[in-house]
């Protein structure tokens, strides 16, 4: 029986941004599984991946996260498949970096460069057996107990060991010996500062199999503290002023974590059990897991990046993130089980560690070099190692990707490129080719008149002012000389609140209240109207204009949204709560996937709210039931389903601090224009969904489908982009 692909993606919240790379690393696991170095992308995850039967990415040039929330009602098709949406960060030259092609990449030397390289890779295969980490594991793929340190092992490594000296007042986590390759593993990192007593812990991190936090926090020293140790940890004397939580919280906490078979997975795991002064028996240090020789071992920054593709440790933070390197070296053990040690031996990773050195060097030279040098700096310089697309790598495996478009998409001849005058020309074109080729670029326009900037501008200003609508209640009538905190407080526990101010034009007092997140102001709608509040029976109503007259069909078609499935809003949360707090609060609730708890993005101080994502729809239905009414530390809280916890949440709140600035003068002037234009807008925009909706229709299951609006570059300002993603299963629908 064919297997079925299956695309999961915990895109919450601050999640929900993508790079062009993290897009890239995507496609190119899709399109070439394990081969060419393809490893599963670190945003998302692709299950049998060898199961697909194809990829297909349809681009809607031109167009903008703006366009797809302006004609919301009109895009049907696309708001009802597709259950994985993310921000796309807007590019330059879109197409380039979605064939993942550098900017010192020439296409028509792709080819050539790739060839040399599988050449290389033929002499490498030879002197596979001389790398450290063949010789160590074999060549063979292991389940997880070969990858576990040994007790001589753990001895050599100086890690704490039941009844060594040193270790007499250690804490054990009382796990057992008996572990399976089906044992659990947890990522665990410490950031430690120096005290009289020597390393002491700061804070700690906690992260299960699946990369979820478990735990997070900041840890008071038991002796005086001589040196923060900053740069690298993070942890500031302020931050730990109030900080009540010790070592031994700490302790006690990890062991009512940790199962009987818990595998503990971290870079150097030794440092960091023997600060928390404790012994587990069962660990994969990822710092000798990927062998050197000599005794040497390659840094946890240089494997996330060689290996994951991912960037921690960045200079611009203030120093390490407990959490990131948890996780880190989780993936890098999980990465290694998988692959294999052969797998892991050809990304030939001494050589990518001498040309990022190399690299470094150059860029050293080339920082000091005086004007005038450019000549000799560019014969000091190393070759450039430039990847090659993954367009090119399909070729060399013998299929040839697929372009469909009104423009030249493609200069290199590493696709079948095909040009049509007109959108039902490329769909036509597209249900005859796309079942002929494994990976497909479909791009659909809605045609020059529909591109200005003057006209991107206006809507953006239109989505904008409405979006500004459905955030804001009116609320009163209230008694002359009302308790203005009592109002405040009785409507912050709908979400957190933008502004409230007091309408005086009115015979009696009414307050104005801007949420900052639409489930907020929807919940006051709901709960509020017709209650008393402040000694008096008042009326909440949204404002009442034009573009509000669909306001209520467009709440409800976002609640049904299946990006909303089986997601809730929660409201009425204590600031002082934590999110190690809310996890151990909700642990009860049935198939509990992911706990989202937003943030302002400029203070990172969290609002009393949250989301809570589940596995199963009915289990969230449960839990709405279920915490309506519930007491947290003396608040009562109060739920509804979600109407904006992804991407959009994250651009409501840039939208509610931009001040409507962009491109506010422009959309006055252009007002008549885009009336006039807007209208046959729609019906272009639904034709369009109806193109889309056809095309999928027409691929077989299995098949994964990306539909990206890019987003736009221009001089009125940035607009970014939109993803939505799935995989086609038997019910239509994208398989989540």
């Amino acid at each position: 029986q064919e297997k079925s692909c299956r695309l999961s993606a915990a895109l919450l919240g601050e999640d929900c941004e993508i790079s062009h790379d993290q897009l890239y690393e995507l496609l190119k696991y899709a399109a070439l599984g394990k081969c060419h170095n393809a490893a599963q992308p670190s945003w998302c995850r692709i299950y049998h991946q060898s199961h697909l039967a194809g990829v297909v990415v349809v681009v809607l040039h031109e167009m903008s996260q703006v366009h797809f929330y302006r004609f919301y009602l009109q895009f049907k098709h696309l708001r009802r498949v597709f259950r994985h949406r993310f921000t796309l960060t807007p590019s330059a030259d879109f197409l380039a970096s979605l064939y993942g092609e550098g900017t010192d990449l020439k296409p028509q030397n792709m080819a050539q460069g790739l060839t040399s390289t599988s050449s290389e890779c033929v002499t490498e295969s030879s002197d596979l057996q001389c790398d450290p980490i063949i010789q160590r594991y074999g060549e063979r793929r292991q389940g997880l107990t070969s990858y576990t340190l040994t007790l001589e092992e753990q001895k050599k490594n100086d890690y704490p060991i039941k009844g060594s000296p040193g270790c007499k007042d250690y804490i054990s986590t009382e796990c057992d010996q008996q572990r399976t390759d089906s044992s659990p593993l947890f990522g665990l990192d410490c950031e430690m500062c120096q005290t009289a007593k020597g390393n002491e812990v700061t804070r700690v991190s906690l992260v299960d199999a699946r990369g979820q936090c478990l735990l997070n926090e900041l840890v008071k020293p038991e002796h005086t503290v001589m040196n923060y140790r900053t740069r690298f940890s993070g942890v500031t004397k302020k931050m730990l002023l109030p900080v009540k939580t010790r070592l031994s919280d700490i302790q006690t906490k990890l062991k009512k974590m940790l199962p009987h078979d818990a595998v503990l997975v971290g870079h150097s795991l030794n440092a960091d059990l023997k600060a928390l002064e404790m012994i587990h028996p069962s660990v994969i240090d990822t710092s000798l897991l990927f062998a050197r020789t000599e005794g040497r071992r390659f840094k946890l920054k240089f494997l996330a990046k060689a290996v994951l593709g991912k960037e921690i440790q960045c200079e611009q933070k203030l120093g390490h993130d407990p959490t990131e390197d948890a996780r880190a070296a989780l993936e890098l053990a999980q990465f290694f089980i998988e692959q294999g040690p052969a797998k892991v031996a050809e990304l030939n990773l001494e050589m990518l560690l001498t040309a990022e050195k190399l690299t470094e060097v150059s860029q050293s030279k080339a920082a000091l070099q005086p004007q005038g040098c450019g000549v000799q700096r560019q014969l000091d310089e190393p070759p450039r190692l430039s990847k090659p697309c993954f367009l090119d790598c399909l070729q060399v495996t013998g299929q040839k990707p697929l372009l469909l478009g009104r423009q030249g998409l493609d200069s290199s001849g590493l696709c079948q490129s095909n040009l049509s005058t007109s959108n039902k020309q490329i769909l036509q074109r597209a249900l005859e080719d796309v079942p002929l080729s494994t990976f497909s670029i479909i791009q659909f326009t809605l045609g020059p008149e529909y591109i200005t900037s003057h006209l991107h501008a206006a809507l953006y200003e239109k989505v904008r002012s409405k979006l500004t609508d459905m955030l804001t209640i009116y609320a009163g009538p209230f008694e002359e000389g009302f308790c203005l905190k009592s109002v405040k407080k009785e409507f912050g526990r709908c979400g957190p609140i933008q502004s409230l101010t007091v309408v005086t034009e009115t015979f009696q007092p009414y307050v104005c209240v801007q949420y900052e997140v639409l489930e907020a102001a929807q919940l006051a709608v709901e709960s509020l109207n017709g209650a008393e509040v402040a000694g008096s029976c008042i009326k909440v109503q949204r404002p009442v204009t034009a573009a509000m007259l669909d306001c209520d069909v467009l709440i409800k078609k976002l609640e049904l949204d299946v990006e909303n499935e089986g997601v809730i809003y929660v409201a009425g949360l204590k600031k002082s709560l934590t999110e190690t707090d809310l996890q151990e609060e909700f642990s009860q609730l049935k198939d509990l996937e992911t706990l989202f708890l937003p943030k302002d993005l400029q203070s990172g101080r969290h609002r009393n709210c949250c989301f809570l994502k589940f596995q199963k729809s009915q289990s969230a239905v449960d839990a709405l039931e279920a915490i309506n009414g519930w007491t947290v530390k003396g608040s009562e809280l109060r739920s509804r389903n979600a109407l904006a916890s992804g991407h959009l949440w994250r651009w409501i709140w840039q939208m509610n601090h931009s001040n409507g600035k962009q491109g506010k003068h422009i959309f006055y002037e252009k007002m008549e224009q885009l009336s006039d234009s807007e209208q046959d807008l729609r019906k272009k925009v639904k034709k369009l969904d109806h193109h889309i909706k056809k095309l999928y229709r027409s691929l077989q299951n299995n098949t994964l489908c990306v539909v990206l609006f890019p987003g736009l570059n221009s001089t009125h300002g940035s607009q970014p982009g939109l993803g939505l993603m799935g995989i086609k299963n038997d019910g239509g629908r994208s398989a989540c």
